[in-house]
């Protein structure tokens, strides 16, 4: 008896963001290493949340205070990180 799996091409393989570009406000312009693209508007996300240390977020300098870090973008040493498949998705909760 032999088991077989089947994985998305998107579970083979490792997903690291390569570039990051600002488009306007609280939009990002996201570059896969795999070549696909994101665009992706955070201030809803920063906007409907209750907790100081995301809301402080909505200041545009501290915003645009990013870094990618081992593939992910990642804000004040992990104070603010989203899951990689989320910003490959296009869809941050």
């Amino acid at each position: 008896m032999k088991i077989s799996v089947n994985y998305s091409d998107i579970d083979n393989q490792i997903l690291k963001i390569k570039t990051v570009n600002h488009l306007k406000d609280f939009t990002l312009d996201l570059v896969f290493i795999d070549g696909s693209k994101r665009i992706i508007d955070f201030k809803p996300f920063l906007s409907k949340s209750f907790h100081p240390s995301i809301k402080k977020y909505l200041n545009l300098n501290y915003f645009l205070n990013f870094k990618i870090v081992n593939g992910n973008l990642n804000w004040n040493d992990y104070d603010l990180i989203f899951p990689i498949h989320d910003l490959y998705s296009g869809k941050i909760d």
